[in-house]
């Protein structure tokens, strides 16, 4: 038996406010690609069926893991029923395929919360002063604004989506590749390969554009007819021969979108890298009055770009995916940076814990993330450990980002429009490389945030918000000679999406 005092000091401890001590997530930046599309030969592209249930399984199982009143991984003070537009900040350019696939993925994220059934205080119902109950339309359909790239229309008509932004170095970089030795012996060892699919293509593409020059738009084309054709041209195509071409794509994509000798060629995942260093910052340092989510949709280039400059590509085989960061990220693929903590909170505070407390994990899927396929986490920057310190973090990221205009002029050697007047504007900026460090205690921002804060602000203000984006998701659009031109009607012997449109 305990004596008295221990037994009452017990029931003392017992009587007072929990508080947890396990991981809390503070918040999140997702980075997605769009789901299923038509071919990129036959423009203007279109979101699918298949690739708007694509992202809207995504954006559930994200509801499942972050967002629900019994999710697994919840986000510290993020409301789970209503959305809270303060606390969702989401992005897309303004066309046919990422914006409808942002839209999808808000959806699963925030499903209808009922309110057209006549039940009494549902949550999509609101009571006027008269007493009159107002029910949302379509179930208690939920609006989440998304951020608009107007700039950006259009942007997946191309079947080259260089990821530079119309940064001139990079687009020299990027084109470089098609000057270099190891193009050569591809263009030239593959001639037979892509010559022999004539038969199957032959409608889109003409006899000399049959080559490793148009890898990405081969493959695209194919991938998309092998999806939702049923021709009896494409029983003609072996499992080898459309692994040889899917791996070939993505080599040649891989090489436009990254140079390990030549980084400016990856300008889209420095800006990139920028970007979220900047809101997730936003997140630690604003506390109730800053987004916990942040979601954007953008290119596989960004994806590529970005798993160069973190050392992504030299990570071994993973789960028997041979090409886990090399390949081109599957239709609805996300990676995810999450902001933990080990560090005791209180679910009814808004006060964050000190940035010394705080790591980043990052994970990544490829394809459609659901209950069945989850994100895996994957070490940054070529270090050992799955989650990393926030200022190592920072200092990681610093190491190839680039959120300051003045930096970004020079690095592009661009000279000409936004880039004239760079010098004078941003003359007091710190760029977001300048510094490696990263702050530490105190709720505070850090000096090497600060600078990134401070630059992206300079290069908002300067270039406008949808520009900003425009640059981080690498959606600019460079224009590739000698590619066939594709028709209205230019399906590849019948190989195009058919019934599920034309275009991408």
């Amino acid at each position: 038996m305990q004596p008295p005092n221990l037994l009452l000091t017990t029931l003392s401890l017992l009587s007072l406010p929990l508080s947890t001590t396990a991981e809390t997530v503070l918040g999140i930046y997702i980075f997605s690609r769009h789901g299923d599309r038509t071919s990129k030969s036959t423009p203007p592209t279109n979101l699918t069926n298949l690739g708007y249930s694509q992202v809207f399984t995504s954006g559930s199982y994200f509801r499942s893991r972050y967002v629900s009143s019994n999710a697994s991984s919840p986000i510290l003070g993020l409301s789970p029923d209503l959305v809270n537009w303060k606390q969702v900040a989401a992005s897309a350019p303004l066309d046919t395929v990422l914006m409808p696939s942002a839209q999808g993925w808000l959806q699963g994220l925030y499903p209808p919360v009922g309110g057209d059934t006549g039940t009494e205080g549902e949550l999509g119902a609101q009571r006027l002063r008269n007493g009159t109950e107002v029910r949302a339309p379509l179930g208690g359909y939920q609006l989440v604004p998304i951020q608009t790239v107007t700039t950006g229309t259009a942007s997946e008509d191309s079947a080259w989506l260089q990821g530079a932004g119309n940064c001139a170095n990079a687009i020299t970089s990027s084109n470089a590749y098609f000057a270099s030795p190891e193009y050569g012996e591809l263009l030239e060892g593959t001639k037979g390969f892509y010559e022999s699919l004539a038969p199957v293509v032959n409608r889109t593409f003409g006899e000399g554009d049959l080559s490793y020059k148009n890898a990405y738009a081969i493959y695209d084309l194919i991938n998309v007819a092998l999806i939702h054709n049923s021709t009896t041209a494409l029983t003609t195509l072996t499992p080898p021969t459309v692994s040889q071409l899917s791996s070939l794509a993505a080599t040649h994509e891989l090489n436009l979108a990254y140079n390990a000798s030549d980084p400016i060629r990856a300008i889209a995942g420095s800006t990139l890298a920028a970007q979220i260093i900047q809101a997730l910052n936003q997140t630690l340092t604003s506390a109730t009055h800053a987004p916990k989510i942040h979601i954007q949709f953008g290119a596989y280039g960004a994806f590529q770009s970005f798993f160069g400059l973190a050392n992504l590509t030299s990570l071994p085989a993973a789960g028997g995916d041979e090409v886990q960061f090399t390949g081109i990220p599957d239709y609805a693929s996300t990676m995810v940076f999450e902001l933990v903590t080990n560090a005791s909170v209180s679910s009814s505070s808004s006060d964050f814990v000190s940035l010394k407390d705080v790591s980043v994990r990052f994970l990544f899927h490829n394809g459609t993330a659901s209950a069945d396929n989850t994100p895996s986490p994957y070490p940054l920057f070529g270090q050992s450990s799955l989650t990393l310190p926030w200022p190592e973090f920072v200092a990681g990221m610093n190491k190839f980002a680039v959120g300051d205009q003045k930096g970004w002029c020079s690095a592009c050697g661009n000279s000409t429009g936004v880039c004239a007047s760079a010098a004078s504007t941003s003359a007091n900026s710190t760029g977001a490389g300048g510094e490696k460090g990263a702050g530490g205690g105190g709720g505070g921002m850090s000096t090497a945030v600060a600078g990134v804060v401070g630059a992206m602000v300079t290069l908002a203000v300067i270039l406008g918000v949808e520009a900003l984006i425009m640059l981080v998701a690498g959606l600019r659009l460079v224009g590739r000679k000698g590619r066939a031109g594709a028709g209205a009607g230019g399906d590849a012997n019948g190989t195009g999406a058919g019934g599920a449109g034309k275009g991408e």
